[in-house]
């Protein structure tokens, strides 16, 4: 069985389920899943787990992203990016000083509210469903970190950024606060996903061009952790869910190798032993 990662550089106007449809028909693939949405009007880097990879998924899901974000200043729109109504228009009074040290307040730690117009759901229903009848839910904030905020670049009324932040984070969040700190206004008009945790949009490809010669398979995919190699009996065991005794002290995910040298899987110590997290 075919398994491991495609790196698809997702064009806009498409939805990321779209492009795992395509992906999944194209090559008549069992299990496909991407690892992250792309709203329909970013564009970037979408990784697209195959097969077995699915359950690998959550390990990268967990990773931190960058972007090169274009907000809007002025307007604030319901969605809080271009493909929304314009809910106001504002002047924008502060100087490109001015906005981007308001800009870089948004580094570090902060509880930040989903735009209504998500995929988050509530009571078993997506956000946008509700926002779509014109229903309110009263949204919990979530914790997030702004790792970075490099190359600001201002052309009133755009304000352009790379950002790099953690998982869940809402560029578009990001675009609607900025606006309410500011007084005026904004929103997202432009969005790139330029990397998730190793890989990068540099070395994606696009739906026409990917191919299964891409495919980057599951030991490549985690060749950044420890590894450990289990003598028969005890690959034996751990794959069988047992635990088993080890004298090292390491505690981070490692890869899992048998007595043959065969990539099993990703493993754990814990308060009693060393298990499998995720099998091959």
């Amino acid at each position: 069985m075919i398994n491991g990662f495609l790196l698809v550089h997702k064009d806009s106007g498409i939805t990321s389920s779209r492009v795992v449809q395509i992906i999944k028909k194209k090559f008549n693939l069992k299990k496909v899943g991407h690892l992250g949405t792309l709203d329909p009007m970013a564009t970037g880097l979408l990784i697209i787990a195959v097969n077995r990879a699915t359950k690998f998924a959550s390990l990268l899901l967990q990773s931190e992203k960058s972007y090169r974000a274009e907000v809007t200043l002025g307007t604030q729109t319901d969605t809080d990016d271009a493909e929304g109504e314009v809910i106001s228009s504002k002047n924008i009074h502060q100087n490109k000083s001015e906005i981007k040290e308001i800009l870089l307040t948004f580094l570090g730690d902060s509880d930040q509210l989903p735009p209504n117009y998500s995929a988050l759901k509530h009571n078993g229903k997506p956000m946008y469903k509700y926002a779509r009848d014109g229903i309110k839910v009263k949204k919990q904030a979530r914790k997030i970190f702004i790792k970075n905020i490099n190359n600001i670049e201002i052309n009133f009324p755009k304000v352009s950024f790379d950002i790099k932040c953690s998982k869940g984070t809402y560029i578009r969040s990001i675009a609607r606060d900025l606006g309410l700190k500011l007084g005026c206004g904004a929103h997202l008009s432009k969005l790139i996903r330029t990397s998730q945790e190793k890989f990068k949009l540099s070395d994606a490809c696009s739906l026409d061009d990917i191919s299964l010669e891409k495919l980057i398979s599951l030991e490549n995919a985690f060749e950044d952790l420890d590894f450990i190699q289990l003598n028969e009996s005890d690959a034996a065991a751990f794959l069988h869910g047992r635990s088993i005794q080890t004298d090292f002290e390491h505690t981070e995910l490692l890869r899992v190798y048998d007595s043959k040298n065969q990539f099993i899987a990703i493993g754990k110590k814990t308060s009693k032993g060393f298990k499998h997290e995720y099998l091959v």
